[in-house]
């Protein structure tokens, strides 16, 4: 028998008793809260049928085993956040018991720089209504009609007609009100120094675009991504004029690195996360849902497709290697990549951990672990954890580049959820 989260398959025995969660509590004589806590942070492990958590009866006493009884009462294991960089101020906030069951709610979300839409699905996700996206990639664009019924503006964002067609978009989908969220993953390639001053080149005109487009907006929060990398751009110095930007539009700004694999991505991806707002509440960023020995495994995400056939209807088609190619892949240990001088490229994902960083890198993507082959367009949407009912459009090649660009919507419904518990404090 399987089960899926979102469209991960795992086996289960059906032949132990699975208990629900209350039963579990009243085991264990605590509440059902904590119960949740304990799961989401992977100490206590479950499956989840129908969306509901079931704990296996031995799962139950093993845990058992790593507690302590004291007059009849269970002594809680404590559950640790990980420790920020000495620069960084964060909040962390437990988003665990609002994971399952998110219901629409009142807030807004609009995405600049949106691709295919993974940030727009995780907030989708997390019940935000989301009013606009906009991108330049033709092949992305349709991918992002394909899937979501709310408006796309495609085009340049520095000219002057597409900014304002997004902008005046936006303002008559809210009717008045005011935006809740505006998020963009922005290009930081055009920072440079002269002397001990920061100084931009051309490229740097998306990043004061979006500058431009937060002050005429004037969004509640702001949710800027980017890689890991910028942290030590120029030592630091471009993080530091970023938020020195962010917070002369107004905002108190904190940022930190969130790994997507915390948030129940099959997928060691770290990516900068900076959260904004103007409207005196404090920013949260999501406390981590598992610890690294519970990680959702590349088997567990993608060990069903082995068995299925090529669909392209499911972005579901195998590459067709010659031989000597495909002699070449199954060689590659995994973890590690075809090519010395492409580390980055061409990697092989591992089978029973997390999915090393997916991406499509001219031409070069990931490695299958136990097939000799590139992973298909459906494995990277996965890996990703992107639903299976999420759909991508143009050729393959553009499908894989969508794909390695986006954000992970497990990663953007976590980060939506701490928003939305900031706004309710």
């Amino acid at each position: 028998m399987f089960f899926t989260f979102g469209q991960i398959w795992t086996n289960m025995d059906t032949t132990e008793q699975l208990l629900r969660i209350e039963n579990v509590a009243e085991r264990l004589n605590l509440s059902q809260k904590s119960v949740r806590r304990y799961i989401h942070a992977g100490k206590l492990k479950s499956n989840k049928i129908g969306g509901v958590h079931r704990v296996a009866e031995s799962e139950l006493q093993y845990f058992l085993n790593l507690s302590i009884y004291e007059n009849g009462k269970l002594n809680e294991i404590e559950i640790t956040y990980p420790k920020s960089k000495k620069t960084d101020l964060i909040n962390w906030i437990d988003i665990s018991e609002d994971w399952d069951g998110t219901t629409p709610n009142e807030f807004t979300s609009a995405d600049l720089f949106c691709g295919a839409g993974g940030m727009a699905k995780g907030f989708e996700m997390a019940g935000f209504n989301q009013v606009c996206g906009l991108d330049w990639f033709k092949e992305a664009g349709m991918t992002y009609r394909e899937n979501f019924s709310h408006p796309l503006i495609e085009g340049d964002i520095t000219q002057r007609e597409i900014k304002d067609k997004f902008i005046n978009t936006v303002k008559e989908k809210l009717n008045g009100k005011n935006l809740t969220v505006l998020s963009g993953g922005f290009p930081c390639q055009g920072f440079s120094m002269s002397g001990n001053r920061i100084v931009e080149d051309k490229r740097n005109s998306l990043y004061k675009d979006m500058l431009e487009i937060i002050d005429e907006l004037q969004p509640e929060f702001i949710v800027a991504e980017n890689v890991k990398g910028l942290r030590s751009m120029l030592k630091g110095k471009v993080e530091d004029k970023i938020k020195a930007d962010i917070r002369k539009l107004g905002y108190v700004v904190n940022v930190t690195v969130l790994n997507s694999a915390d948030y129940y991505v099959p997928q060691k991806r770290e990516r900068v996360i900076f959260i904004a707002n103007r409207i005196g509440k404090k920013n949260y960023h999501p406390a981590p849902l598992l610890e690294s020995d519970s990680y959702i495994t590349t088997k567990e995400a993608i060990g069903d497709l082995v068995k299925m056939k090529d669909n392209p209807k499911f972005n579901h088609v195998r590459t067709n290697h010659n031989d000597d190619m495909k002699e070449r892949l199954a060689k590659v240990p995994e973890g590690k990549s075809l090519y010395d001088k492409y580390s980055d490229s061409w990697k092989k994902c591992p089978w029973n951990e997390a999915s090393c960083t997916i991406k499509e890198n001219h031409g070069g993507v990931n490695i299958h672990p136990i097939e000799p082959r590139v992973i298909t367009v459906r494995e990277m949407a996965r890996l990703q954890s992107f639903p299976d009912s999420f759909i991508f459009k143009g050729t393959k090649s553009k499908q894989m580049v969508q794909i390695g660009n986006a954000v992970p919507p497990l990663l953007a419904k976590a980060i939506a959820l701490a928003i939305k518990k900031a706004i309710k404090k």
